[in-house]
């Protein structure tokens, strides 16, 4: 019987030839890391997390100081289920306070681990989210205002499952670290020594912190071993900026069968897949005629309107390439074979039902900023640099921008400027009408908490979630450091 624990000694030490080079300019890889996986019934309905310091080496033999959420980098993979109560102790041993925001899981405000939630050094959080929403996979991470980029390029964050039965109701793969896989999506800057490198000011300031070195799962052009039929992949975007744009070397068809909020209605064929900064997407892959195949990045173009590749040196932005390779088996068949022509119904889009209109700016432009705010993040002032913000203010935790209540259903009209910036809004789930006047593409016509927009977008959302004035939802471009600038704003529904 080939079982998990013998699937993944076969895959330790796996070595294979790329065409391409680490930042050692060796083509020898590693096995693709597989995070913890901690099932919340399987804890009994209690999960500790602790924010700390550690150790891992992202180039071979030269260890540096990383953060992870039990762990040394990132975190586990916390799994969830519908109709439960979680109870999560969270605690911060690091020297500066931190947050663990529920990206993508619909809690009330004061439970979502905002700016507002934080734990100082030495403090104890202790949440009780009760889960009520469909399948999906989410994410957690730190989110301080003024350091959430900085924590996050650290390593506080990792992979969230959201379970209700219905991916078992489908047949689709589910044996974790085998069929069912996390993809976790980075790029870092990286120092021969083998430490990170992180600055939120300069080109940084503007463009988002990025990075020459390619991650999946904090590793460096990793392989996995896979069984030969269709493998899931749970992919993430938890870069602080870069946008990847994913396609197989071969020009294989993959199938996106879920996204942000959930599954997809059908399963939708395609070559490259762009996804942005926060985003999630399940893909599935058919392995069956057991050839290899490697997962690759076209570069990222997203830079500010009028800014040259030149002025732009030194972010990684022009970097693309290989970032992981996947190799069948040859005995092992994987639990599912055949792609499932329907997953769920989705529910009727109707903007008809919305009750008012929102315009919400994403704003960068000339300006100055001074000195250093919480964490070292920018404060507007003396000094060149762009200004963040929305809708002309910058971010204030003591302003509330919107007050719907639950129940309300409202059209928001958001307009990116500048460059393209992933919107991300708290709290909810919401339907993409139009971007740029055209309905979305296929793929984008689930649930979404987060979307990567180029020109002004239509976003229908209806608001089920409790956030009173102490604890605000909040809504953000996913750029880190666009964020801890100021491009956010929050809302209430009292």
């Amino acid at each position: 019987m080939f079982t998990r624990r013998r699937f993944l000694e076969a895959s330790v030490g796996t070595v294979a030839l790329l065409g391409g080079c680490t930042a050692e300019g060796q083509n020898a890889r590693t096995a693709l890391p597989i995070p913890e996986l901690v099932d919340a019934r399987n804890q009994n309905g209690a999960i500790k997390l602790i924010a700390a310091e550690g150790q891992h080496a992202f180039l071979p033999g030269r260890p540096t100081k990383t953060y992870g959420f039990s762990a040394p980098y990132l975190g586990p993979v916390v799994r969830i289920h519908k109709g439960d109560e979680v109870e999560f102790t969270v605690e911060n041993r690091l020297d500066r306070a931190a947050t663990a925001h529920w990206h993508g899981v619909l809690v009330p405000a004061a439970l979502d681990g905002g700016p507002h939630a934080l734990i100082r050094p030495g403090g104890i959080w202790r949440p009780v989210l009760k889960i009520d929403q469909p399948e999906t996979t989410a994410w957690y991470h730190s989110h301080p205002h003024g350091d959430t980029g900085r924590q996050v390029y650290m390593g506080l964050a990792g992979l969230m499952i959201v379970e209700d039965g219905t991916g078992e109701r489908l047949g689709l793969p589910r044996s974790y670290g085998i069929d069912d896989l996390p993809i976790i999506l980075q790029d870092r800057q990286i120092d021969p020594d083998g430490s990170l490198v992180y600055s939120a000011g300069g080109p940084a300031r503007m463009m988002g912190m990025r990075g020459d070195t390619l991650l999946v799962n904090g590793a460096i052009s990793p392989v996995a071993k896979v069984p030969r039929g269709l493998v899931r992949l749970r992919l993430l975007n938890a870069a602080n900026a870069r946008t990847f744009d994913l396609k197989f070397t071969d020009g294989r068809t993959f199938h996106v069968i879920a996204s942000d909020g959930g599954y997809l209605h059908t399963p939708v064929g395609m070559t490259s897949l762009i996804i942005a900064p926060s985003e999630r997407f399940e893909v599935l892959v058919d392995f069956s005629n057991g050839k290899a195949g490697i997962l690759e990045t076209a570069p990222d173009d997203n830079m500010m309107r009028g800014m040259s590749g030149g002025m732009m040196a030194g972010l990684g932005e022009s970097v693309g390439g290989p970032l992981m390779s996947f190799e069948p088996h040859p005995t092992s068949a994987a639990t599912a074979s055949v792609l499932p022509q329907t997953l769920v119904p989705l529910a009727a889009v109707d903007p008809s039902r919305a009750i008012r209109r929102r315009r919400v700016s994403l704003d960068m432009g000339p300006s100055m900023m001074r000195g250093q705010g919480p964490g070292g993040g920018m404060r507007m002032g003396g000094g060149m640099g762009p200004p963040m913000g929305i809708n002309g203010q910058t971010y204030d935790m003591s302003r509330i921008d919107f007050a719907p209540k639950v129940g309300d259903t409202e059209v928001w009209e958001v307009t990116p400027n500048m460059m393209a910036h992933p919107f991300h809004v708290h709290g909810v789930i919401f339907h993409v009408l139009s971007i740029g006047g055209k309905a979305p593409a296929p793929y984008l016509a689930g649930g979404k908490d987060t979307i990567l927009l180029n020109e002004p977008a239509e976003l229908l959302m209806t608001f089920t979630q409790p956030a009173a004035r102490d604890f605000p939802f909040m809504f953000h471009c996913h750029i880190l450091e666009h964020e801890d600038g100021g491009m956010m704003g929050q809302y209430t529904t009292e």
